[in-house]
Order: structure tokens, then C-alpha cells, then sequence
């Protein structure tokens, strides 16, 4: 046979095009398809009950993604159930393992899918198509049921060896295998009800390069069938239209948790991006959405929490949430600092938390101390370097996801604190002159806070009327945070670089006695007009940045 020809000449490495497609100028072979003139061999397809069926038993696992999706809801819900035992039974050592690794579900029932070619060929019936065989012989596998699963039907299809061999490197294995089976024309399928109609599309595709199906579920199930019988072009095909869909958080969340073999396959890559770009528009204000986010699984909250635009009062607020979703979905502590040490840590911007939650980082016990000692040391090294070398880190692809800044509520700061003579600090905020633009005609930027004598400061920067209420104008304020009904008395010093020099120039000096709450400053800091102040040719902008500096100290306690 012209097949078998084809197929032996090519036994060693086989040289496929996978990706080819009607749409992409190649032919189409669908007048073949399911045709005795064009076909060499048949395909028979032996339909067994799915996880539905009464009857079925739950260990023989489900082959579609509904079935896959069923189980993952159900090991997610013994998870659960798991969790809430160990937080109230932590002294026992003997409770059941439950792992909450993303593809162990499907892993556990997954295997290689598994053919036979039969020796004696069907009959044809009248209509042309291959009669069903109702003969006992060895009942095939495709990897999804158990082989003791009773038969409820059985399909049978003509299928060219050469087409299907070209586009699936399982069937090209099937009819290159160097055995005398593969001189035989009538091979077997065993596959759940469940996964027939996706198998069926699958089949056509291979002769087509088209598809019929646009509901979701359906083409997820046709993306799995294509992943387990290797026909990249279809897997590739399904997340492009899959990817062109709308999206839900549900559906986001079901295209991040598919199982391993698939969501790794650059095939299906574009779909895990998309999904990932939706989850992080659609939560990115963390505030907001925070308890709706402490519901979602661990893919979900990695796609989130990489990105750049996460709308957050501060990168410390990210730490403590990570904290709190790890220990209520991790409640056990082996399994948390796992988790923690390999999957979410690596989300966080230490160089952008405050000094005083970096402290707590090197005490907190769900984290190794080794790790916490090297991402607080890494992040001390990045606010001490020069600012240029800081927009570099910034800026570089390798690092960007270390050392770019959120779009946090409170700009983040650079800090230098002493104790002797006085307890003293200076605060560094520099903001980009877009930053500054975005303030007119009356918004506010609010910094971090930052401690002097266990007392927690804050400054501000706003467009406001000047006093007189006749222009706008740039102001600077130092407030403190509301503690208690304790005050304090601080000098304090505003200065800002100044071009051409380069240097810092003291603008306004002050002394003032703070109780919670309350804030001074500057309504005019530059003592000039707002459209001066953001002029191409402005003195205080320097490479597009406006570097301040706010230094206080107390000399006598109130």
C-alpha cells in the first residue's frame, strides 16, 4: 500500500507538518474524509460510559474536560475539607495527605494513549460504511478508562494512514511502529462518551484544518483530545478561538488550571496569556477585590500579583495579603512555606517595602530564614544604589519583575533614619513629571509612611490654589499618621534638586507640634505658578523626575 510505503520510509525521524492548515494556503483532504475510495485502513472506536453513567466507578477517571473539571472541583472541596481538619487537628501526624499540586488530578488517571490494529478487516455494509464489529477481542485503552469498562457502542470510520499520520505524531507512531500490526488495516480506540464528539472534530480537523465547534466547553474538550493524541495544529487552532471568546473568571481560571502536559505546550501558550491578562485586569484593584481574591486558587493569585499595573496601597499591603492567603490555604506549615518559598514570594517587591516591614520579614516564621535573609539584603542593596542604576534594574526584562514599581496609592520612599544626637530621618519622594501632570487640577499623592520615634509620618503632594486663590500651584505637606492623643514637636526642612546643579535646595523650614492627624506644609512650595512649575524648561525637573526631600528631627520631647 502507498501508506505503508510512506510510513516505512520515514520510520527513523519523522518530518511533519503540524502546521498545516486549509488557511494557510496548504490542501484540504476533507472530500476524504470517512471515504472508502480515499482511505487505506478503518478506525474502529469502542465508546465506553463516562463518569455520569450510573454505575461508574470514580477511580476510572473522565476523559473530558468536563470530567476533568468535575474532579478538580471535587479534590479542591476534599482539600478543603482536609484544611479545616488539620487547623483543628494539628497534633495528629497520621490524618490523610492531600497534595495541591495544579495536575496531580489528571496526572493520577493519565496515561499514554494506547491503540490496537486488528487483523481482519470490517465488513462494509450497505451504506457504505464500515459495519460494527461486535467480535470479542482485546479491548484498547485510549488512556481515560479502565479496560474492564463495559462497551456501550462502537463507531467505525475509513481513515487515510498518510493524513492522519502527517498531522498526529500518535497515529504516525501507530502506522511506523516496525511491527506486523502495522501491516493490518483495522485499528481500535477505546475512548469515554464523554470525549466522542470531541474526538470526532478532532478527526475531521486532521483532514479539514476546520472546525465546527464554538461553544467553549466543547473546544476544551477538542484542545485535551488534540494534546492526547499530539495534533499541535488543532491545539493551536482551539486556543486561537478559545482565546477570541469572552472571558470569564471562571472560564480564566479553568484555562490556567489545565493539566500539565497542556498548559505547557507553546501551542496553547497565547490562551495562558490571555487568561492571565484578564484575571489581572479584572482584579486590579487589590483593595477592592481583596476578599474575592483570598477564594482564588493559586494560578489565579501568581497571575494577578505579576503584574505591573496592580492597583495597591503599598507593596508592604501585597506581603501581608500573600501572608494571609497562604495561611488560609495552606494551614498546614511544611506545605505554606512551600508554597510561599517557590511560587509567591518570588511575586513580591521587597525593594519596594518599607524598611520597617522588611524587619518583620527576617522574623517571620513561614518564611525560610535563608530566603527572607537574601530578598531583604537584595532589596537594601537596590534603595541604596544610584537612581539611574535603580531605572535600570527597572527597566531590564531579567529584573523588571523584581525591581518595577506597582501603581501603588502611596508612593514609595527612600529612608535614612539616625538616633544621636536627636532622633532624626530624611525622606527621599521623587515623582515623574507625568505623576505631578496628573495632579492638576486638584489631586494628591500620598507617600508611604515612615517612622521617626515610633511615631509614623507621611508626606503629600498636591496641585492646590495659591493662598490668594489666584493660581495653581505645586504645594508639599508633612502629616501625622492619627495614634493616640501624643504629639510631638519636629523641625522639619523641604528641599527639591534644582537644575542646573544638580543639588538639593532647602525651600522652607519649620518647626511644629504634631498630635494624630494633623499635617503642615506648603500650598506654594516653589513660589511659583503651576504652568511654570510644569514647563518644559522647569528647574525642577531633572531627566523627567521631581526629587524632594523632606528632613525632620526632634530635639525635645513634648
Amino acid at each position: 500500500m502507498a501508506g505503508r510505503d510512506a510510513s516505512t520510509a520515514a520510520a527513523g525521524e519523522a518530518e511533519m507538518d503540524p502546521d498545516f492548515a486549509p488557511g494557510d494556503g496548504g490542501p484540504s483532504f476533507e472530500f476524504a474524509f470517512n471515504s472508502v475510495n480515499f482511505s487505506d485502513r478503518v478506525l474502529r472506536i469502542e465508546v465506553v460510559a463516562s463518569e455520569d453513567a450510573p454505575g461508574f466507578h470514580e477511580d476510572a477517571g473522565g476523559g473530558s474536560l468536563a470530567d476533568w473539571a468535575r474532579q478538580r472541583k471535587r479534590r479542591r472541596e476534599e482539600l478543603r475539607k482536609e484544611r479545616e481538619f488539620a487547623t483543628h487537628m494539628s497534633d495528629q501526624t497520621n490524618c490523610n495527605e492531600v497534595e495541591a499540586e495544579e495536575c496531580d488530578a489528571y496526572e493520577e488517571n493519565q496515561e499514554e494513549p494506547v491503540a490496537m490494529i486488528e487483523e481482519s478487516p470490517p465488513s462494509v455494509g450497505p451504506d457504505g460504511m464500515a459495519a460494527e464489529s461486535c467480535d470479542e477481542g482485546q479491548n484498547i485503552d485510549s488512556s481515560w478508562t479502565v479496560v474492564s469498562t463495559p462497551v456501550l457502542r462502537v463507531n467505525t470510520i475509513y481513515i487515510s494512514s498518510a493524513i492522519l499520520a502527517a498531522k498526529s505524531q500518535f497515529f504516525f507512531k501507530l502506522f511506523s511502529n516496525g511491527m506486523k500490526e502495522s501491516d493490518q488495516r483495522h485499528a481500535t480506540l477505546r475512548i469515554n462518551d464523554s470525549e466522542e464528539s470531541a474526538l470526532m472534530e478532532l478527526l475531521s480537523f486532521m483532514y479539514s484544518g476546520k472546525l465546527s465547534a464554538t461553544e467553549p466547553t466543547l473546544l476544551l474538550d477538542i484542545l485535551m483530545a488534540a494534546d492526547k493524541f499530539e495534533v499541535v495544529s488543532c491545539m493551536r487552532h482551539c486556543s486561537q478561538l478559545l482565546t477570541s471568546l469572552p472571558m470569564t473568571p471562571e472560564s480564566a481560571l479553568l484555562y490556567l488550571d489545565l493539566p500539565c502536559s497542556i498548559s505547557m505546550a507553546t501551542a496553547v501558550q497565547p490562551l495562558t496569556d490571555a487568561a492571565k491578562e484578564f484575571l489581572a485586569n479584572k482584579y486590579r484593584d487589590l483593595t477592592k477585590f481583596q476578599d474575592e481574591v483570598m477564594n482564588i486558587p493559586l494560578a489565579g493569585v501568581e497571575a494577578i500579583l505579576s503584574s505591573n499595573e496592580l492597583q495597591v496601597a503599598s507593596e508592604d499591603a501585597i506581603y501581608d495579603f500573600l501572608l494571609r492567603w497562604a495561611r488560609a490555604q495552606y494551614p498546614k506549615s511544611e506545605e505554606r512555606r512551600e508554597i510561599l518559598s517557590s511560587r509567591l514570594l518570588p511575586l513580591v517587591r521587597f525593594s519596594h517595602m518599607t524598611c520597617r516591614k522588611l524587619r518583620k520579614v527576617l522574623t517571620c516564621t513561614d518564611i525560610d530564614h535563608e530566603q527572607a535573609t537574601k530578598c531583604v539584603t537584595e532589596a537594601l542593596l537596590y534603595k541604596a544604589d544610584a537612581p539611574h542604576r535603580q531605572r535600570a534594574l527597572a527597566a531590564d526584562t531579567m529584573t523588571c519583575q523584581k525591581f518595577a514599581e506597582r501603581a501603588y496609592k502611596y508612593r514609595p520612599l527612600k529612608v535614612v533614619e539616625f538616633d544621636r544626637p536627636y532622633p532624626q530621618c530624611i525622606a527621599y519622594l521623587d515623582l515623574k513629571r507625568d505623576e505631578c501632570s496628573r495632579l492638576f487640577p486638584s489631586g494628591r499623592i500620598y507617600s508611604q509612611a515612615f517612622h521617626l520615634a515610633g511615631q509614623g509620618f507621611f508626606l503629600s503632594a498636591h496641585c492646590n490654589m495659591e493662598q490668594q486663590s489666584t493660581f495653581y500651584c505645586f504645594g508639599l505637606f508633612l502629616g501625622m499618621q492619627e495614634k493616640g492623643s501624643m504629639s510631638v514637636t519636629v523641625d522639619y526642612e523641604f528641599a527639591a534638586r534644582t537644575r542646573p546643579s544638580g543639588e538639593f535646595v532647602s525651600k522652607y523650614k519649620g518647626n511644629y507640634t504634631f498630635t494624630g492627624g494633623k499635617a503642615v506644609g506648603y500650598r506654594n512650595l516653589f513660589a511659583i505658578p503651576w504652568s511654570t512649575f510644569m514647563a518644559d524648561d522647569s528647574l525642577f525637573f531633572i531627566d523627567g523626575m521631581l526629587h524632594l526631600r523632606a528632613e525632620l528631627t526632634i530635639k525635645q520631647p513634648s
